[in-house]
């Protein structure tokens, strides 16, 4: 016996009776879940359907599902001039705008979906280790000392706060608070607080990385204690987030927030600039967003080592350009003409 296929119902947007502009009583039952294209003349009222109704019926709904506080920030929408429309959810519009000359542009950035994307992402998105594919979740202290106190015996490290991640402006009660620590390390750079106070006048126009140093320890027994403490005021201090210097090897990131109970993977608590790829914060390491890497290749720019750098060792037209002047101008002299 030949199995029976159910199929679903088909579903509509039904509208009835719109008269936005030139639209004159027009009722239409649109598919859902189809790709439906409007067309017609010039004046026929595409406009007028597709956003001056069914779009502002369905942003006044997305408008009505936010909480009050959202909407007096967003102000009043009036309702489209339409009798009914059904089965039509909350929506959202996008807009395309012209284009640019911006490498990092894709169609996301470009119609502006990308933004709702990112703030979806980061909301409802679920992090999962990069090695084991396991849920990453919460770390806590003890388990951040177990991971700190695996490392070889004798490694130095720093225990640092950032407390500034990627954000413009002085920062002048960030210093002001840091000042019991002493020290504190800006875009990379190393200040004693003590001694450099004066110095640090940042610029307020560029973006900034200011991480306090609350403790340097070296990794033997018996500093678990401090360690817990110290750990424990890096949180307080960062909002959950420690980042672990050891000298003379890279960086650990460390969080409250998510870990790899396994692995021992830490990452920073996920926002939507994480997702932004022409953002330092979510960018790619290696190709900064751009999807390629330019590298120089030894072998191409020296093909033959035997031959010295005055004969042209060096195969890129520029440079033997300009070896070329100036070896011409060594040999005429600094006072006459080439």
């Amino acid at each position: 016996m030949a199995d029976t296929i159910k199929m679903r119902p088909r579903e509509y947007i039904k509208i009835r009776g719109a008269n936005e502009h030139n639209l004159k009583g027009i009722d239409l039952d649109i598919p859902r879940n189809e790709f439906v294209v409007l067309t017609g003349l010039s004046g026929s009222g595409k406009s007028s359907l597709a956003f001056d109704t069914i779009y502002a019926e369905g942003q006044r709904r997305y408008m009505e599902s936010l909480s009050s506080y959202a909407r007096q920030f967003l102000g009043q929408m009036e309702k489209p001039d339409v009798e009914r429309i059904e089965g039509l959810s909350p929506a959202i519009s996008i807009d395309q705008k012209s284009t640019n000359r911006n490498p990092r542009s894709t169609v996301g950035t470009v119609t502006e979906i990308y933004d709702y994307f990112r703030l979806l992402y980061a909301r409802i998105g679920i992090p999962h280790c990069p090695n084991c594919g396991k849920e990453i979740k919460k770390q806590t202290v003890d388990q951040i000392v177990d991971q700190v106190m695996a490392l070889p015996e004798g490694t130095k490290i720093q225990l640092l706060a950032p407390v500034v991640r990627g954000r413009k402006g002085r920062h002048e009660k960030v210093f002001e608070r840091a000042r019991r620590s002493v020290r504190v390390r800006v875009d990379g750079s190393l200040y004693d607080l003590s001694e450099e106070a004066e110095e640090l006048k940042l610029d307020k126009n560029i973006k900034h990385n200011i991480e306090i140093v609350v403790d340097r320890l070296v990794v033997k027994e018996g500093i678990e204690r401090r360690l817990t403490d110290s750990a424990e005021n890096v949180f307080a201090l960062a909002e959950g987030l420690m980042t672990l210097d050891v000298i003379g090897g890279e960086p650990i990131q460390f969080s409250q927030s998510f870990a790899c109970p396994d692995c021992g993977i830490s990452i920073s608590e996920i926002e939507p600039r994480s997702f932004s790829f022409n953002n330092p914060f979510g960018a790619c390491p290696g190709c900064f967003g751009l999807g390629y890497k330019m590298e120089f290749d030894a072998d191409l720019l020296i093909p033959d080592k035997s031959v010295s750098l005055e004969d042209g060792a060096i195969a890129v037209l520029a440079v033997q350009r300009r070896q070329g002047e100036l070896y011409q101008r060594h040999i005429a002299g600094p006072c006459q003409k080439v």
